[in-house]
């Protein structure tokens, strides 16, 4: 593991719901925690000030994007990407695996790496193991990722474990190709949703030395009870003193469900992709801001919320979205991020009371 980065499990809960604290060197933030997505060193939408605002620790930003534009020559000497980005917290930036299987062109995944076409002007790009490794080094992030390489689910079981033992092999040439001290690097546990696969998958990458282990390959078109058992199958694999994290995974059903099933990070588009499309997430359920219902209603879209947009009323926020207004989708954003940075403070305080049960099925209730 990084001597630049530690983990601490502060509770248990009887379930393996974990509370803790992962340390960086950008600083320290509680378990479980929530990542908002900053594709290209940007939280759409919201600037870095108002993201702060939110709670959120950390932020994860997208290597394929970057590497594109602007470039990682670019952020490296701008700083690196905290800097860049006017952020001084933690960052985690992933490997361009899921990038490549779901907005490339031209796709062809041989051993050697992925040869694609860039979905921004056509040209060609040639991601392996070892570029994504000195791209994420020179971006700068304090956790790294892994290449492997995604497919979409359900899936013949010999493509399935074809690409969860290819990426088993980009994995060993991540380890050797990676050689930032200051920053950490996650091996990706695939397998679909073949539990044998996903068990023989966490096995191989634990005797490599990653400083975490994340779950990859879920939220490409499986359902949520696929989705918890292949973390059953996975998680009892991983060592019970490093972090775990669960890639691209965001409705709040599946995340109380995931942190039941002892995973500690988590990152998702949901937030803003939901709120800029008048979408906003509360604990009394989601909130649909376009609805007629909301015309008058003076009532702020949470009570007890702190965020931006709770200074309105609904009736005004509404009248953003039906008048085509920026400042809407600004505010949704603003507060379904507050709202997830909340949701992970109240599962975690469940954890450390003992009463993670309780509160799962409050939040389930809303969001079945």
């Amino acid at each position: 593991m990084s001597s630049h980065l530690s983990f601490r499990v502060e509770a248990v809960d009887l379930c393996g719901a974990r509370a803790g604290f992962l340390t960086t060197s950008h600083g320290s933030v509680p378990t479980p925690l929530f990542m908002p997505v900053g594709t290209a060193a940007s939280v759409k939408g919201v600037d870095i000030g108002r993201v702060a605002e939110t709670g959120a620790g950390m932020l994860l930003a997208n290597t394929y994007h970057l590497h594109l534009r602007p470039g990682e020559k670019i952020v490296e000497q701008a700083g690196g990407l905290a800097k860049f980005m006017g952020w001084s917290g933690p960052t985690l930036t992933d490997s361009g695996g899921f990038q490549v299987f779901s907005l490339a062109k031209q796709v062809r995944v041989s051993e050697e790496g992925a040869f694609f076409r860039s979905h921004l002007d056509g040209s060609a790009v040639h991601l392996t193991p070892e570029l994504s490794m000195q791209i994420q080094e020179q971006l700068g992030a304090d956790i790294a990722m892994q290449l492997d390489e995604v497919i979409a689910l359900p899936a013949e079981r010999s493509r399935v474990e074809g690409a969860m033992q290819r990426s088993l092999r980009w994995a060993t040439r991540c380890v050797t190709a990676h050689v930032r001290e200051d920053q950490a690097l996650f091996g990706i546990v695939q397998g679909g949703l073949e539990p044998d696969l996903r068990q023989q998958s966490a096995e191989a990458l634990c005797q490599m030395p990653f400083a975490g282990y994340a779950v990859g390959g879920l939220s490409v078109g499986e359902g949520p009870q696929a989705m918890v058992a292949a973390l059953e199958a996975t998680v009892p694999h991983l060592p019970s003193d490093k972090p775990r994290y669960l890639m691209g995974v965001g409705q709040p059903r599946d995340i109380v469900a995931a942190v039941a099933a002892g995973i500690d990070m988590f990152d998702c588009v949901l937030p803003t992709r939901c709120g800029r499309n008048s979408l906003a997430y509360t604990f009394q359920g989601p909130v649909r801001l376009r609805n007629a219902c909301h015309a008058s209603d003076q009532r702020p879209l949470e009570e007890g919320c702190p965020c931006r947009a709770c200074q309105h009323s609904r009736s005004y926020l509404r009248h953003l979205f039906m008048s085509g207004e920026m400042l809407g989708p600004i505010l949704a954003s603003i507060h379904n991020l507050t709202f997830y940075q909340r949701l992970v403070a109240m599962l975690r305080e469940a954890i450390v009371a003992d009463r993670f049960v309780d509160v799962c099925d409050q939040i389930r209730s809303r969001y079945p």
